[in-house]
């Protein structure tokens, strides 16, 4: 990828952030999107967010060390875990790229943790999908499909969320203090999983009709409710694929690339505003790094 300084989002960045690769994609289907964060590291992505103002610092690319599923998971997400909670209690912004949206198990079960002592945790998750299968639900098996599950304290990978975390939480979210924002695709049993939790989600239908800026508001603010913080995971499949086409499940349809840029750079004056996460980069699958684009603006939009 060619050196460049995007124009769609340039202005000054004062979150101190450390970025916590996740190399993995063992949770899904297509593991590729496990060569996603080392791509973006290797073609420049620090160098030019230090050149649009970031302080900005690798912290760590992280690999699977087994080749067992669940085994592989479980201790990957504890290490996920303790990267963000260390980053955290440093006092910097932990953005963690990964990798297959799995990995959220260790993000924000570390984040949850790091946090506790404040209150609650509140969670944004942006997904085309909701991620909250079972595997008493899920027709694939696939670990990507769970982790909202798991962090809510259902399902069998709950136990990985449990094992992340060394706090009474146990890594669990308050379903009060969550939302799905752009979800398009999904299984019954996952809507009636989270309609009996209370968790409100904003479909892409609603946020056809309202408009990334004012869904998005609305999410944050029941996230923000949470006294101990909250955060943002992003998988990238929600944004339409015209725009974001290396990923790893696409869907037609979706929020708007630049529209949901801007209304996560209205989020970055939020001291309560506590992590990033952005997942599912498929480097194989992008088209004129359209989708590698995007995600540096999305980093440069969350520390501005």
């Amino acid at each position: 990828m060619a050196a460049r300084v995007s124009s769609s989002v340039t202005r000054r960045v004062c979150r101190a952030a450390s970025i916590i690769g996740v190399a993995s994609g063992i949770g899904a289907p297509d593991r590729r999107c496990g060569e996603g964060p080392p791509r973006l590291v290797a073609d420049g992505l620090v160098e030019r967010l230090a050149a649009r103002g970031a302080d900005v610092a690798l912290r760590a690319m992280l690999e699977p060390r087994y080749t067992e599923r669940y085994r592989a998971l479980t201790e990957l997400a504890g290490r996920i875990a303790r990267e963000v909670a260390d980053v955290l209690g440093a006092g910097r912004f932990p953005v963690v790229l990964g990798g297959d949206h799995s990995c959220a198990i260790g993000t924000w079960s570390g984040a949850a943790s790091a946090l506790a002592a404040k209150g609650p945790l509140g969670l944004v998750w942006i997904d085309a999908h909701m991620d909250s299968h079972t595997r008493a639900t899920s027709g694939s098996g696939m670990p990507h499909g769970m982790p909202l599950a798991a962090l809510l304290g259902h399902g069998e990978a709950r136990a990985i969320a449990a094992q992340s975390a060394s706090i009474a939480v146990e890594g669990h979210l308050d379903p009060r203090y969550v939302s799905l924002v752009g979800v398009r695709s999904h299984e019954p049993e996952e809507a009636e999983l989270l309609a009996r939790l209370g968790v409100r989600v904003f479909g892409q239908d609603e946020v056809d009709a309202r408009g990334v800026a004012l869904v998005l508001a609305d999410a944050v603010a029941i996230a923000r409710a949470a006294a101990g913080g909250y955060g943002i995971s992003v998988d990238l499949d929600a944004v339409d694929p015209g725009e974001a086409p290396g990923v790893g499940t696409p869907v037609a349809g979706g929020l708007g690339g630049s529209e949901l840029v801007a209304a996560l750079g209205a989020c970055c004056r939020d001291a309560g505003y506590a992590a990033l996460e952005i997942v599912e980069y498929n480097p194989h699958r992008d088209v004129d790094n359209r989708t590698a684009r995007l995600v540096e603006d999305m980093i440069v939009a969350a520390l501005a």
